[in-house]
């Protein structure tokens, strides 16, 4: 229910910005780039040209042994480390700035280290530049993301006992992953090369990067890796204590200790291990978890807030579900992503599907219709909710935006388009007309009008690649999604990239619209839970692909890496992190799949991803007319989406009870707290935090990271046996780690 969060502040809302923040913005982004600017920035033509460096060295080159060694080793890191992610019991990410800034220490070294001389210049050409180490941030943010498919692979294994072979099993993963990009690709001309789209969650690592390769530096760059350093190897010790010798410190509750035979305070007041409780007023020094999926030093307190109220709103809408006894929650789990019966015992879902993994009636009625906990349900209306908010304060607040984005749609947008492709791409050179100035075109975009370009029929090839690709696989996997089905799901994710691609590009709000897709893939293919997680694979991860994808094209874009060196970079790490996702989720559960069957989990592991993907495949893809048609149990889940089209625009155009101060704001969250620093030194001393706040970031991510892929193949088990810490009041091993009263399941 949490609201959703941008990475940067949408400049093309200007008006939603306070003096401060805009003032906060233009000074401190713009010292960064040593622009002499010291007006507020106007609009997306102004950001692009003030906050980033517009200038383009052609000599830097992108193809060499240190781009190829270092963004191979970092995807093999990011790769692994984010499926290890995938089965934490909170969300988190891998920070694509560290591997960023990680990227330009390991190059600087590489540089300094490797002789010059003889048949070594081949190895070491000159210094690192720019477009090498964008090269190697393109390769590794590729295979730093979980694919969606390993999580159809990881439901398969857990709750239907079926283990697809190896090779239908990476190129599903393959085919899921490049079919957004295909799609996306074909859809440059509209999301990615005007200014309009500006990418904002991309401009502190590209001002960064200017930054760190400023060639008039006067020591400045020195200072911000000697604190990136600190940062890093301070968090790189800290790490060890609240991940294994003091679990405690993930989540301290002064209350549990005080209380920890109360059940209630552990529902309330518990969270250090999954689906716990809720874990109001409990401190977390673990920064894994804080900065799990967005930094808190690199995310705009107005938006922090806004998440802050979600959830505010979230826990009181759970208590009261549960305390009410509503949807019978008081017989299931506080905090749960399961299927029940209505007695609290976990349901089997095979005991209702034929050899085809399809529903049949009658031993659904021997079963009876399967239960949701009751917090579960407040999520889902939630998430609905929010997806039907989204559409009317786009139609109230981003109309003209998205008129301009679907300008593409216009007879002779589209005739000029057909002229225009080549698919004969053996044949295309690449080579691109530079026009006269013109103040339409996005400076970066003219600038890299010299790079011959990677052709529409490059992505056209990805595209029926991955096509049909996918069609042989959901055959060849007995997935139970017809083609028509699959042809659907495509047609659905193509729409969705444009409209929720246009509105990522321009204000960097990213919404999740899986449920919106499980519950079309479930009214048109009723009983087939099975066919349900295909659909959503391929409607709904195929739309965040295609944002990955041009994301990372701006970032070439405004660091000027030539269009087929991006494109070359994102192909390897893709295939590359499919692989990798691919062996360490069969290794992990193998190694946990207890745990990862359990309801809560532990501190370190949890099934949480997989058991909702699975609940929500058996509740839409096979019981949707049962569950949320007109009339039935859970039937508000799919009103919500109507009545989310009616939330006042009040509510919509400004979160209620944000102050404009940080000396009037409430501390409520370990997030919050340590934006207000950030915001304060943002404001008051720009400079400092132009030159060391995402260096401090980043070193944050990093430190923590590479000691979190440490201790998960050292003592936690992601590669065999675990090796907890002896026991001792900071390592409960016996209980709850806050040593809250442990639930009996």
């Amino acid at each position: 229910m949490a609201g959703v969060l941008a990475n940067e502040p949408s400049l093309a809302q200007d008006e939603k910005l306070t003096s401060d923040e805009k003032l906060a913005y233009t000074k401190s982004d713009v010292e960064s780039t040593s622009s002499t600017v010291s007006e507020v920035l106007q609009d997306e033509r102004d950001i692009v040209t003030h906050v980033i460096s517009v200038d383009d060295d052609p000599t830097q080159n992108p193809w060499t042994f240190r781009a190829f060694f270092l963004g191979l080793g970092l995807s093999c890191f990011g790769g692994v480390l984010a499926e290890i992610y995938y089965f934490k019991p909170q969300t988190v990410l891998v920070s694509v700035m560290f591997l960023a800034i990680i990227a330009y220490v390991l190059g600087i070294f590489m540089a300094f280290i490797i002789p010059r001389r003889g048949v070594f210049r081949y190895l070491n050409p000159g210094p690192f530049n720019k477009k090498e180490n964008a090269f190697i941030v393109i390769m590794a943010g590729a295979a730093a993301n979980s694919a969606l498919g390993t999580e159809v692979l990881a439901v398969q294994r857990l709750y239907y006992n079926i283990t697809p072979n190896a090779g239908a099993s990476i190129f599903l993963l393959f085919s899921s992953q490049l079919l957004g990009y295909g799609i996306g690709g074909l859809l440059r001309p509209v999301l990615l090369y005007p200014s309009k789209m500006l990418y904002p969650s991309v401009l502190p690592m590209v001002s960064m990067f200017d930054a760190l390769y400023n060639k008039v530096d006067d020591g400045g760059n020195k200072k911000k890796l000697r604190m990136f350093y600190i940062g890093f190897f301070a968090l790189f010790v800290w790490e060890i204590f609240p991940e294994w010798m003091f679990p405690l410190l993930t989540g301290f509750s002064i209350f549990c200790l005080a209380g920890h035979k109360n059940q209630d305070f552990t529902r309330i007041f518990g969270g250090s291990n999954g689906n716990e409780g809720l874990g109001i007023l409990s401190i977390c020094f673990d920064w894994q978890y804080i900065a799990g999926s967005y930094n808190p030093m690199a995310i705009p307190l107005r938006a922090q807030f806004s998440n802050l109220i979600g959830y505010i709103l979230c826990i009181i809408c759970f208590v009261a579900v549960y305390y009410n006894n509503i949807w019978d929650s008081k017989n299931f789990p506080f905090l749960s992503q399961v299927l029940f019966y209505q007695n609290g015992s976990q349901y089997d879902q095979l005991l209702i599907l034929n050899d085809q993994f399809e529903v049949d009636k009658t031993l659904l009625a021997e079963q009876g219709l399967p239960f949701y906990a009751g917090t579960w349900v407040v999520n889902l209306l939630g998430t609905n909710l929010g997806m039907g908010a989204t559409f009317t304060h786009l139609l109230l607040w981003n109309f003209d935006d998205l008129r301009y984005a679907w300008g593409w749609a216009t007879p002779s947008s589209l005739k000029k388009a057909y002229q225009e492709f080549d698919w004969k791409f053996w044949r295309h050179d690449g080579k691109r007309d530079v026009p006269d100035e013109d103040a339409d075109i996005d400076p970066h975009y003219r600038e890299m009008l010299k790079y011959p370009d990677a052709p529409n029929s490059w992505y056209v090839i990805v595209l029926f690649a991955a096509i049909i690709t996918s069609l042989v696989i959901i055959y060849k996997t007995n997935s139970t999604l017809p083609w028509w089905g699959f042809i659907v799901a495509v047609l659905l994710a193509s729409i969705s990239i444009l409209f929720f691609g246009s509105l990522y590009a321009m204000t960097g709000l990213q919404f999740i619209i899986q449920p919106f897709v499980q519950m079309i893939g479930g009214f048109i293919h009723p009983g087939k839970p099975m066919a349900n997680m295909y659909f959503v694979l391929y409607g709904y991860n195929s739309v965040t692909q295609a944002q990955l994808l041009l994301r990372d094209l701006k970032i070439a874009q405004y660091t000027k890496l030539p269009p087929r060196a991006a494109f070359t970079a994102q192909m390897i790490g893709t295939l590359l992190g499919c692989v990798l996702n691919y062996v360490l989720m069969n290794t992990i559960i193998d190694n946990q799949r207890p745990i990862l069957l359990s309801v809560e989990g532990t501190n370190v592991w949890s099934g949480q991803q997989p058991q909702q993907y699975n609940s929500q495949a058996i509740a839409w893809g096979g019981l949707s007319h049962e569950l949320f048609a007109v009339g039935k149990r859970y039937q508000w889940v799919a009103w919500a989406y109507v009545l989310g089209l009616a939330v006042p625009r009040a509510v919509l155009a400004r979160p209620p009870l944000v102050p404009e101060t940080p000396a009037q704001l409430p501390v409520h969250a370990d997030p919050v707290l340590l934006h207000l620093l950030a915001w304060y030194l943002r404001t008051r001393y720009p400079k400092w935090f132009a030159k060391y706040n995402y260096i401090l970031a980043a070193a944050l991510d990093g430190g923590t990271q590479v000691m979190v892929f440490i201790l998960s193949f050292a003592v936690q088990g992601a590669s065999g046996d675990s090796h907890l810490f002896p026991q001792w009041w900071g390592a409960n091993q016996a209980g709850n780690y806050d040593h809250c009263a442990m639930i009996a399941s």
